[in-house]
């Protein structure tokens, strides 16, 4: 395991160009056995919590990333309201000593009245450093900030736009090249204001360019969760999709050319109200499935069975039968027994909690709670904060950004 790994909002998927075939290869399975809730005491692994900050007004994303270069992986997070006396729009970035001990600075700060929430590291420049790319939720931009090289002298990062008020209701991003130049594109969803989901080309090194719109797929009734990731083996990224309020999970295929042919779009399933899940091979047979939380109560995983270069077939599984207000599911060695564990977050009721996987990711998930209440529960990612070799778990509320250390089993 790479104890610098980071899952979730540190993620790495890939996007692009929708088509107007529709496609829909879904294999229905027999649910998991079922569900069921230990202790977060239990004799298993033993995760202790710590608050970072408590002060937020509207906390959505975070990130983790080796922001300042000292070999250790910083956090960054943003906070913003646009009512009341406290009007302001932050991106705080947490000065990691190495030890999980976290001092706040500011990459973003005032920045107008905007909404900045979810938001990826990533090279944009390839100058070496992680940068930060933001949507601006209220103003229906995407934007990134530059890394100046030394973030702990306290100085703003310099904001650059990828477009400015061209993505109303802009939601969600990811990064990775989906035109194979060599640099990294930008993916993003649009809520349900835009309910598109588009990709940006970057422009390089070349002066006077803008970031070129192009859309993937557009009149989705209220995109949310877009990722990057190659699904059908071909060596190409595509892009998952969630679609909320018409209740679709669905990736599209990247044909080589996102710039000039469409994307090809494949239905995973038809159900619910999907928010928030992330490729991953689950169950360890070479490629991608799909975990997936559904506001309308649902921890779900899509096993794909396809063929590489022949499209990907989905079953269905069940991680959690009820959890009312999913959020967002992450996977996660967790344990360090060789399979992925998952981490969920609930929104309005409020709560987090990690499921282990027993060995075969169809059968039956253990639930162990870490924290409920915990009213808006929004993102959440896994990784190794503390350098000790086992990952971590970081999340924040509307008002909080906490993590949980993980101790362990105690016998090691």
């Amino acid at each position: 395991m790479n104890p610098k790994r980071t899952i979730g909002i540190g993620k790495t998927c890939p996007v692009f160009l929708a088509a107007s075939i529709l496609t829909v290869i879904f294999v229905a399975s027999k649910p998991a056995a079922g569900t069921f809730q230990v202790d977060s005491k239990s004799k298993g692994l033993q995760f202790s919590e710590r608050l970072i900050s408590a002060d937020y007004t509207y906390g959505y994303g975070i990130a983790a990333g080796d922001l300042d270069g000292d070999g250790d992986l910083d956090l960054t997070s943003s906070d913003c309201t646009t009512a009341g006396s406290r009007k302001h729009n932050d991106i705080h970035w947490y000065e990691n000593d190495g030890k999980g001990n976290f001092k706040r600075g500011y990459l973003a700060k005032d920045d107008w009245y905007g909404r900045y929430e979810r938001h990826q590291l990533a090279d944009i420049n390839r100058d070496g450093r992680p940068d930060l790319v933001s949507v601006d939720n209220f103003f229906g931009s995407v934007v990134w900030f530059e890394n100046p090289g030394h973030p702990t002298d306290g100085q703003l990062w310099k904001r650059h736009a990828i477009t400015e008020g061209g993505l109303l209701g802009a939601y969600d991003v990811d990064v990775a090249d989906l035109d194979g130049d060599g640099d990294p594109d930008v993916a993003a969803s649009s809520w349900r204001l835009g309910n598109r989901f588009v990709w940006f080309a970057n422009p390089g090194t070349t002066q006077g360019r803008d970031w070129e719109l192009h859309l993937i797929d557009d009149d989705q009734a209220e995109t949310r969760a877009v990722c990057i990731a190659d699904f059908n083996r071909d060596g190409r990224p595509d892009v998952l999709g969630a679609v909320n309020a018409a209740g679709i999970v669905l990736w599209y295929e990247n044909s080589g050319q996102p710039a000039a042919r469409s994307w090809k779009r494949h239905v995973i399933d038809l159900a619910g109200r999907p928010m928030h899940g992330h490729p991953v091979d689950l169950d360890g047979d070479g490629d991608l499935d799909v975990t997936m939380a559904f506001y309308s109560q649902q921890v779900v995983w899509y096993e794909n069975s396809g063929k590489p270069g022949q499209g990907a077939r989905w079953g269905k599984h069940t991680i959690a039968a009820d959890f009312p207000q999913g959020f967002e599911v992450v996977a996660a060695d967790l344990d360090g027994d060789g399979d992925q564990d998952v981490v969920a977050t609930a929104a309005e009721n409020g709560q987090i909690a990690w499921f282990e996987n027993r060995g075969d990711p169809r059968g039956a998930w253990l639930k162990h709670l870490l924290k409920t209440p915990w009213s808006n529960a929004f993102q959440v990612i896994a990784a190794d904060l503390d350098g000790d070799g086992k990952l971590d778990i970081a999340a924040a509320s509307k008002e909080e950004l906490r993590w949980w250390k993980n101790g362990g089993s105690g016998k090691d």
